[in-house]
C-alpha cells in the first residue's frame, strides 16, 4: 500500500466520529508544528528524501505525506502523491502567497493567523490576498437577456420568440 494509501485510509475512512475528531485534532497539531517551523525560518524550499524531511519535522513519513497532500496545491510544482515512497526525492518549492491563500480557502484560521506570517507578509499584503480570496467568492450574475433582445443562440430572432418561448 502507497503513503499516499496509507494516509488517505488513516485520515478520511473511518467512520467512529469520536476517533475521527481526535485524529483530527490531533493532526492539525502536527501540521502547524511543521508550518511554524517552516514559516518561522523562512524556508520554501524543502528539499530531501521524505523519511528524511519527516524526520526533520519530527513526524512519521505517513503524517508527512498527509503534510505533502495539504501543501501539495500551494507548491510551485504539485507532486504525484500516489508515486511517492519513503526514499522519494523531494524538491518541495513552497509559493508562499498560494500557501496563504489556500489557507484562507480551507477556513485553516490555526495556520494562517500564525504568528510567523508577521515576518512574511506585511499586514497590507495579507489583506491584499485576503480581498483576493473573497472576490473569487462573489457570485457575479450576467445581464438579463430582454424578452425584445436578439436571442443567444444566433437565431436571428426576438429572444421571447425563440429560446424563450414558454
Amino acid at each position: 500500500m502507497s503513503l499516499h494509501e496509507q494516509w488517505s485510509k488513516i485520515a478520511f475512512e473511518e467512520t467512529d466520529q469520536d476517533k475521527v475528531n481526535k485524529f483530527w485534532q490531533e493532526y492539525c497539531e502536527i501540521e502547524k508544528g511543521i508550518y511554524e517551523s517552516i514559516l518561522g525560518t523562512k524556508e520554501t524550499n524543502l528539499v530531501g528524501t521524505l523519511k528524511d524531511l519527516a524526520t526533520k519535522y519530527e513526524v512519521t513519513p505517513v503524517y508527512f505525506m498527509g503534510f505533502i497532500d495539504g501543501v501539495n496545491d500551494s507548491l510551485v510544482e504539485a507532486q504525484d502523491l500516489e508515486a511517492l515512497t519513503e526514499d522519494s526525492q523531494l524538491n518541495l518549492q513552497i509559493d508562499l502567497e498560494k500557501l496563504y491563500f489556500n489557507m484562507l480557502a480551507v477556513k485553516a484560521d490555526w495556520l494562517y493567523t500564525l504568528p510567523q506570517w508577521d515576518e512574511i507578509f506585511t499586514e497590507e499584503k495579507r489583506k491584499e490576498i485576503k480581498k483576493e480570496y473573497n472576490a473569487t467568492k462573489t457570485v457575479v450574475k450576467g445581464d438579463k437577456i430582454g424578452r425584445n433582445d436578439p436571442c443567444e443562440c444566433g437565431s436571428g430572432k426576438k429572444y421571447k420568440k425563440c429560446c424563450g418561448k414558454e
